[in-house]
């Protein structure tokens, strides 16, 4: 058996075994015997549609006696709640921005959070006693960034289908999901999540240091409706820290939502670590719900998801027909398709919705159909990206292999 700070004195000496979930699972799968010893760090990680994204940001607004205390506050148009603290008289704000909230059908905190982040000036307005105050802000001049999850990184999440004749209108699809059996939405990184490698919360815990969206954070414990069957974390992160390309908006059918990403690296210290580490997406369950009632009804496995299908979603200049307007760039839902040129990969999640949209089918991936009810039905829209996951775990790899990133021991059980 290891110990943390034998990993650490390791990794500070450069010595450390690091490999990525995919790396170790893929030589699992080939035949290879690994052993505690032959590995001292596995990183993990999760990147998708995480509703439970907040941000507190402290923000110099005008000169001290200018307004009482503000009582309204917008950041581009996102509603803002001023507070707790009142700081009255001072001329600063305490804000807290949900990543859920919206400015108009297509741009909400999540859009937000990554302008700030990209080092763009954003549009601060305040309401207080009748007077309205605006300024233009960028993340560096803030007094304060911080982002909390309150549900992130489940560890495994739901498909929805929809059993009814109608169009269900839902923030798990991009168009709503048509039924009756017609197509299946998905979520969930499948055999790289974080407590799926660790679904007894053995080293994850109170005071892990993990990457949120790519910048140095730590767990804080469950997060919301979190279940030993079904547990998710919440977690904190310095914005100043956070990569663009690591976070984001999303627009679904029901208007904007925030994505958030998640990495972990997990302290390979016994065998029942590494034992709980070789968990392969078809020993992955994935429950099926009607998107009517969210119930699950029946289930399939990750591996109908991940396995045997294009994590990335290509283009072919040469297919497409130079539509005016191009409706998969106007159906996108995270604005990564420049019409007649290319995908921005920079911005696309690989959803899959552009598929359907291009009647000259310019842009394909194999997305894979989930058996339910012994019937093959398709898979639309993926609200996950492995591929962005895997990117996670491999900068992650890097920065623990380079001595820039070291373990912190849980102070706390998840449950």
């Amino acid at each position: 058996m290891k110990s943390i700070e034998d990993i650490n004195q390791k990794i500070s000496r450069g010595e450390a075994a690091v490999l990525t979930a995919a790396e170790l699972k893929r030589r699992i799968a080939e035949g290879e015997h690994l052993t505690v010893s032959d590995v001292d760090v596995v990183t993990t990680a999760t990147f998708g549609i995480m509703s439970g994204t907040l941000a507190l940001l402290h923000i110099h607004v005008s000169e001290p006696g200018t307004f009482h205390h503000a009582e309204k506050a917008w950041l581009n148009g996102v509603p803002a709640i001023p507070g707790p603290c009142p700081n009255e008289r001072i001329g600063v704000v305490d804000l807290v921005v949900f990543g859920t909230s919206r400015a108009n059908p297509s741009y909400g905190g999540g859009h937000l959070f990554r302008d700030l982040v990209e080092g763009k000036k954003v549009e601060l307005v305040i309401e207080a006693a009748g007077i309205e105050i605006s300024r233009k802000v960028t993340l560096s001049e803030l007094g304060l960034a911080r982002m909390v999850t309150t549900r992130s990184a489940f560890m495994n999440y739901q498909a929805f289908i929809n059993r009814s004749q109608s169009t269900v209108k839902t923030i798990f699809s991009v168009q709503g999901i048509s039924g009756p059996y017609r197509e299946v939405t998905v979520s969930g990184c499948g055999d790289i999540n974080p407590l799926q490698n660790d679904p007894q919360g053995r080293v994850i815990g109170v005071g892990s240091r993990v990457l949120l969206n790519g910048g140095m954070g730590y767990i804080m414990g469950q997060g919301t409706r979190s279940s030993r069957e079904h547990p998710n974390l919440a977690a904190f992160a310095d914005m100043k820290e956070m990569v663009p390309d690591m976070m984001g908006g999303f627009v679904t059918a029901d208007g904007p939502e925030c994505i958030t990403s998640l990495g972990v690296a997990i302290p390979v210290i016994d065998n029942t670590i590494l034992d709980s580490i070789r968990i392969s997406n078809a020993g992955i369950p994935l429950p099926i719900a009607d998107i009517e009632d969210r119930t699950a009804f029946t289930s399939s496995h990750y591996g109908e998801v991940w396995d045997h299908t294009d994590l990335v979603i290509t283009y072919s200049p040469e297919a497409c027909l130079q539509c005016e307007p191009c409706q998969a760039a106007a159906i996108c839902p995270t604005r990564a398709i420049i019409p007649g040129e290319k995908i921005d990969p920079l911005r696309c999640v690989h959803c899959g919705t552009c598929i359907r949209e291009c009647i000259g089918d310019a842009f394909y991936g194999d997305l894979g159909t989930i058996t339910v009810d012994g019937t093959p039905v398709p898979i639309t829209c993926r609200q996950s990206s492995r591929e962005h996951a895997l990117r996670i775990c491999d900068h992650l790899k890097a920065l623990v292999t380079e001595g820039k990133f070291h373990l912190m021991g849980k102070c706390g059980n998840l449950w």
